[in-house]
Formats: C-alpha cells, sequence, structure tokens
C-alpha cells in the first residue's frame, strides 16, 4: 500500500509541473479534513449522509493529496473531483412497484427480501462496517443496519416465521460485540464514537420463545454490551457527576446516559451542525453542542424538544441529562444477566445482578418520577430534578413492569388523555418542527406503550391505540404503497411527518410493529 500511494504522488508531482506535493498521513481523520468540509459545506450533495457512504477509489490520504494540488487551479471543480475520486457502491437502493392487490400486511412480507443486505464483502476504503450475516435495512437513506431499529424489525420477522433472519440480524450484533466492544449506532465508520439504546437483550429475550438456545448462546455478549455502558463508572473524576455513559447522583448511586466521544459536527449532519452552531459565539460553546447532538443521535430521539434545556434546538443538552428510557433498558439488562448467571450455578454473580436490578428499578420510581404531573420524566443532572416534559419515553417503566398500580395508572391517564390522537400517540406534547416531537408518532414507541398498558391490565386504551395506528398505516398504504418512517398522528389526512431529512419509506420498524399489532389484536379479541 505504501509503494502505490508514493508511485502515486510522483505521477501526481510530474502532471503538476514539479509543484511540491503535500505529506498527508495514512492515518488522517478523513471526517476532519479541509476537503470533507468543502464538500459538506458547499452542499455538493442535498444530504450530508450521501457523501459519507461514498466509496473512496483510493486511500484518503491519495485522494487528499491530489486534492491539495489540484484545489488552487482556475479551473477546478470540486464535484467533478468527487465524482472522479469516490463511486456510489450501495446495492441498498429500495426500488420496488407497489401490488395494489396485496394487503398491507401482504406487502410487508413482500418487503423482507427487499430490505435484506448481507452477508457482506469487504470493500476497500468503504464507510461500512462489514457483517458476517444477512440482516434486515430500514430503508430509505439508511443502507446499513440500525441497532435499536433492529429490534421491532425483530418482532416482525419472527411474527411472520423469519427465524433464521432474525437470528441472523441477532448474531451480527453480537459479532459487533464481540469484535469491536459494542453495537454502533450503524455500521458505518463514522458511527463508531456511539452506540444506540441498548435492546440487544430484548432481540435475545425475543427470540428465545421461539430457540431456548438463544439465551445461553448470547448471554456472553450481553454481559460484555453491559460492561461497555457501565465502563468508566469507577473513573468519574472528582468534582465531576458523569464520564462517558455512566453519571453519579444522590452521591453514590451510577445510573446512565447518551453520550458520544466525539466532539466535532456529525459527519453525517455536517453542514446540519455546522449551521446550527453558527448561532453561538464561542468555540467552547460550538463544541459543547457537537457534543450534545451527537449524545441526541446515540439516544435514537435525533432530534428532539425532549432535550432541549432552554425552549430552542441550540439549547439541546442531552449529555447532561438522565433518560428515563435508558435507565429501564439498562436495568432489563441487569436481570436478564442474573437471570443468565443464575442458570449457570453462579449464585454470586447471579445476587450480584440482582441487586444492581433492585437498586436501579427503585430509583427509576423515586428519581425519575413526578408525583404532581404523575408521570415518568427524564432527570436533569445539573438541576437535581425531574426536567417535567411528556414524552412518550415516560412508558417505559410499564413496559418493563416497573411503575406502581398507582403510578401505572398516572400514566395511562397521560397517555388516554394528553397523548392520544385519531392516528395514534404523539411523541412528545411539544411542536417544535423536530421530528421526535408533535405532531409525529413512531411505530417503536406506539409498541412500549401498547405493551405498558397491558402489562397493567389496560386492555381496552391499548387496543384502541393499535387500532387507530393501524388504521393510519393501512391508509397511508392505500394512497402510496408504501410503509413510512413515521407518520403525523394529529393530521391523519397528510401520508407521513416531517422531520430532519425527507420522509423515508421501507420501513423496518413501521413494519415489524404492524405485524406485532396485527397479531396482537388477534390474540386480545379471541380472550
Amino acid at each position: 500500500m505504501k509503494f502505490r500511494a508514493v508511485l502515486f504522488l510522483l505521477v501526481l508531482i510530474v502532471c503538476s509541473c514539479r509543484k511540491e506535493v503535500p505529506t498527508i498521513s495514512s492515518d488522517v481523520d478523513f471526517y476532519t479534513t479541509e476537503f470533507f468540509h468543502e464538500v459538506q459545506t458547499k452542499a455538493i450533495f442535498k444530504d450530508s449522509k450521501t457523501f459519507t457512504d461514498l466509496v473512496p477509489l483510493a486511500p484518503y490520504s491519495e485522494i487528499l493529496a491530489k486534492y491539495e494540488l489540484q484545489k488552487d487551479q482556475t479551473d477546478f471543480n470540486l464535484k467533478a473531483f468527487v465524482e472522479q475520486n469516490f463511486s456510489d457502491q450501495s446495492t441498498a437502493v429500495l426500488s420496488f412497484e407497489t401490488d395494489t392487490t396485496k394487503t398491507m400486511y401482504e406487502h410487508i412480507s413482500s418487503m423482507w427480501p427487499k430490505l435484506t443486505r448481507g452477508p457482506d464483502n469487504v470493500v476497500p476504503f468503504s464507510s461500512r462496517i462489514p457483517l458476517p450475516y444477512s440482516y434486515v435495512v430500514p430503508g430509505g437513506r439508511f443502507k446499513e443496519i440500525y441497532y435499536w431499529d433492529s429490534y421491532f424489525t425483530i418482532e416482525g420477522l419472527l411474527v411472520d416465521d423469519e427465524l433464521e433472519l432474525a437470528e441472523n440480524m441477532i448474531a451480527n450484533f453480537s459479532h459487533l460485540i464481540d469484535s469491536i466492544g459494542f453495537i454502533p449506532n450503524g455500521t458505518r465508520n463514522y458511527y463508531l464514537s456511539r452506540s444506540q439504546p441498548p435492546f440487544f437483550s430484548l432481540m435475545v429475550d425475543a427470540l428465545s420463545k421461539e430457540d431456548s438456545l438463544a439465551a445461553r448462546q448470547f448471554f456472553p455478549s450481553i454481559v460484555r454490551e453491559y460492561e461497555f455502558w457501565m465502563k468508566g463508572m469507577d473513573s468519574i473524576p472528582t468534582g465531576q457527576d458523569a464520564y462517558r455513559y455512566t453519571a453519579r447522583t444522590a452521591d453514590t448511586l451510577i445510573l446512565n446516559r447518551y453520550w458520544d466521544s466525539g466532539t466535532t459536527p456529525r459527519p453525517e449532519a455536517y453542514k446540519e451542525d455546522r449551521h446550527l452552531a453558527s448561532e453561538l459565539t464561542t468555540d467552547g460553546e460550538k463544541e459543547a453542542l457537537y457534543i450534545n447532538l451527537r449524545a441526541a443521535a446515540a439516544s435514537g430521539w435525533d432530534f428532539s424538544s425532549r432535550w432541549f434545556q432552554e425552549g430552542d434546538f441550540v439549547s439541546t443538552a442531552t449529555a447532561r441529562i438522565l433518560p428515563v428510557d435508558l435507565n429501564c433498558l439498562m436495568y432489563f439488562m441487569e436481570k436478564e444477566i442474573a437471570e443468565g448467571y443464575s442458570l449457570q450455578g453462579n449464585i454470586e454473580a447471579a445476587q450480584e445482578y440482582k441487586n444492581k436490578a433492585s437498586k436501579r428499578g427503585i430509583a427509576i420510581q423515586n428519581l425519575f418520577w413526578n408525583p404532581d404531573m404523575q408521570y415518568f420524566h427524564d432527570y436533569h443532572l445539573d438541576w437535581g430534578s425531574t426536567m417535567g416534559q411528556l414524552t412518550l419515553a415516560g412508558a417505559f417503566p410499564l413496559y418493563f413492569k416497573l411503575a406502581s398500580p398507582d403510578q401505572a395508572k398516572g400514566v395511562r391517564d397521560r397517555l388516554m388523555n394528553d397523548f392520544l390522537r385519531d392516528g395514534g400517540l404523539l411523541t412528545t406534547l411539544k411542536d417544535s418542527g423536530q421530528q421526535w416531537d408533535a405532531p409525529n408518532g413512531w411505530a417503536p414507541l406506539q409498541w412500549i406503550a401498547v405493551k405498558g398498558l397491558l402489562n397493567y391490565g389496560y386492555k381496552e386504551e391499548a387496543i384502541t391505540i393499535m387500532e387507530r395506528w393501524l388504521a393510519l398505516n393501512e391508509r397511508v398504504y392505500r394512497n402510496t404503497g408504501k410503509m413510512m418512517e413515521k407518520y403525523n398522528v394529529e393530521d391523519i389526512t397528510l401520508l407521513s411527518g416531517g422531520g430532519e431529512y425527507e420522509t423515508q419509506d421501507g420501513f423496518g420498524w413501521t413494519n415489524g410493529v404492524a405485524l406485532g399489532f396485527r397479531d396482537l389484536l388477534d390474540q386480545l379479541k379471541e380472550d
């Protein structure tokens, strides 16, 4: 490789009339270079993600050296340079013709092969992280596997008896944990600075209902993922209350937050992040914003007024917030690890994790509960109190059976009186223009709320939500022939919901939840 690079540079020297060639390190961070900045800020592509997904035709160091030689020439064309040095080698372009004779559910079942990718070949210089087994992508602009999306997709695969594909999905995530130490946001190298809501243990739990060996097979990976999320819990610096994904409250209680190790604009949303940061004056303020935007991306709720500290987008403060949903997921992971050790006969380790889960469960019931609002909220580290927003994240304690009966009733009342609309449940009650806010509804959160209500016996309420959500899905399908990433649940005459980018069709988790709700409704109506 070094020989090729030297030969390439020599050719450039000759062609440029002995112009001095700059030295470009082979390990340069491409996403922080002037060239990357120029391509993204000059909007060569409408969507910032497009450029990050193109495949370089040579090592970055060679392309950057070539750019340095040519950029000041009078006839230099940046777009043409990109086209000459990068290729769109994606095989994940979603293309299909609508068959109007199919029902929505038949359409969903027919979409699995169209959304299935892998196993991946290694493509030199590509940003893609290759996976050894087949998997389902969400659809639209998302041409790689995404972490928390995949749990809801897997639920649908299991309903459709796609057991092998569901197993392969989970095996891929286990492979990521074993090979790089955690499950990234998605399988691209620009996602390696963060994870996403840790649903891996729920995936294994869902598969275990079909394959009794799954829990034992994937147990080591669950433990490793837990260790990743808790790494640094004993290293929180003196005088500080958070480090990596962990945070300390009440002097000794360790809980979790969303976090990202990066301090720059996200490569896949570079121009958007820089545009927002332009409202700030100092480099320190901009860096803090980038950290918080990245943490919001790690949450999966990118973006939402849920993370606003002062009422507007630029005040996003995700890294200073302890999310109720994340800590419920961590509670479940601790419970699963305790059960796994118990099955192995390791009573001491099982008891250790039972204690961890119990301690966290008590904290969720107390720290995240707002008795005045009768609802679960996120907790702000700086305020030392709950934040007060009403979001569907408050339904997670019901999903994991962490709420008391009185708390569950309070959440039920809020969901049915404040969140419920003609098309299902709002994500939040604030219309901020962000996609994880009103008037949008998202399939995964409908699933969490419905399952949570059923855990406490609220059958009629759960049926109402499912029927309204599925009716909206079916209406949009009849008009478009597509399943959408998100929906406007307030104005059900619209075909989809707005947000950070154009509405995506496909769509993995919407498909999974629709199939799951159909089966659940059939079961409930038989009882």
